[in-house]
């Protein structure tokens, strides 16, 4: 019994320091993620005066888990772009892989605004 309250006692600040990592990894990488979607964003919109703002964030885990390898979890920004009479939204994607760089998700909404 005292050897599964010792474990205990080892594991709790453990899984708490992952989930204060994933926190400060995706509010590190908001910036880098906004920024790729506002210049993926003023090329597809054919407005370089666009303007970028995050909707949503959430971080993934893995998709990969097993004994010998883990992948890693991933930040998951929904970014609003606007100009030109146009907006977008846009979906980036950054791995926590130790690289500091993000990608674009694929994925785009476009609505024409009204003047």
């Amino acid at each position: 019994m005292k050897a599964r309250a010792n474990l205990a006692l080892v594991a709790l600040p453990v899984l708490l320091a992952g989930c204060t990592s994933s926190t400060q990894f995706r509010q590190q990488m908001e910036p880098v993620a906004v920024a790729e979607a506002q210049r993926r964003g003023a090329f597809e919109l054919n407005c370089p005066d666009a303007t970028a703002s995050l909707l949503s964030s959430e971080t993934l885990q893995p998709e990969v888990r097993t004994f010998v390898y883990t992948g890693p979890e991933r930040a998951v920004y929904n970014v609003g772009v606007s100009g030109c009479g146009k907006r977008a939204t846009y979906v980036v994607i950054c791995p926590d892989n130790g690289d500091n760089a993000c990608f674009d998700g694929g994925s785009r909404t476009e609505v024409q605004v009204e003047n």
